[in-house]
């Protein structure tokens, strides 16, 4: 029996990063847990956040999991040191391999990170872009706003537009060339934050990083079968299957309802 990839996410952002690795392992078993019942993590406290994380972490570790992806980038953010104590298979956040790639991609330096209040109020981008390139001036932005236009399915909205313009002036202003997008709904955004930034600009997407540093420590393995998709929620099944399905291009086969602190599903 193949052991699966686990990933967690507080809402359907995360999918993102499913598609990615799903791309790039095709013959992979992956399992995918949205919190819907709690989204979204940004407004809230550090500790509530890692007590929510170590709770998802907990339920995917118990499907036997081999290696545990952390797509969300506030609990990328704050919980990791937490996760890591819960279990020896490798634990991945976004953070890392995001601010990797910003930092390859910068030629002035300049670099802007968006993300949820609980990821700015972190640093921890700041942080590890600094680690990795100590000149570089970073300008960190909190849009709360961007992660329930996604979940509303609004990103074609004229709405949306209007917020992109009001949040991320202040990059324009600072003459960026990279930006990250620190939260995994906000590539949902990208065809809007690129109609308002313009093309100069080179939008880092948590996905894209995070299937990129997963190649580089994992084998893709082919042993002639398709790998299998699972999927698991906290709440609002058919609204999470609506949106997944245009983000994924296709109706989800496998998905289920699971309450975290009783251990049991709902069919």
């Amino acid at each position: 029996m193949k052991q699966a990839i686990g990933i967690f996410d507080s809402g359907v952002g995360g999918l993102t990063v499913f598609k990615a690795i799903r791309q790039a392992f095709p013959h992979q078993d992956l399992i995918y847990f949205g919190d819907t019942a709690r989204v979204p993590y940004g407004p809230k406290s550090p500790n509530t956040i890692i007590e929510y994380s170590v709770q998802n972490a907990r339920f995917l570790l118990q499907q036997g999991i081999k290696t545990l992806i952390v797509a969300c980038n506030t609990s990328s953010s704050v919980a990791i040191p937490h996760l890591k104590k819960l279990s020896k298979i490798p634990i991945i956040g976004v953070i890392d391999p995001g601010s990797e790639i910003a930092v390859r991609s910068s030629k002035n330096k300049r670099i802007g990170v968006i993300g949820t209040e609980g990821t700015i109020r972190s640093m921890a981008y700041s942080k590890a872009i600094k680690r990795l390139e100590p000149t570089a001036e970073v300008f960190s932005l909190a849009c709360p706003l961007f992660v329930p236009i996604v979940e509303e399915g609004w990103q074609d909205h004229p709405i949306a537009l209007k917020i992109v313009q009001e949040y991320l002036k202040p990059m324009k202003d600072n003459d960026i060339d990279t930006l990250v997008l620190g939260c995994t709904h906000y590539p949902l955004l990208s065809h809007v934050i690129r109609k308002y930034l313009g093309d100069k600009v080179k939008l880092v997407d948590s996905a894209d990083a995070i299937s990129e540093h997963l190649t580089e420590l994992m084998p893709v393995e082919d042993d002639g079968q398709l790998g299998k998709d699972s999927f698991f929620v906290s709440d609002n099944e058919d609204k999470f299957a609506s949106i997944a399905s245009r983000i994924l291009g296709k109706d989800l086969d496998a998905l289920k309802r699971v309450r975290l602190f009783e251990s049991w599903f709902v069919d």
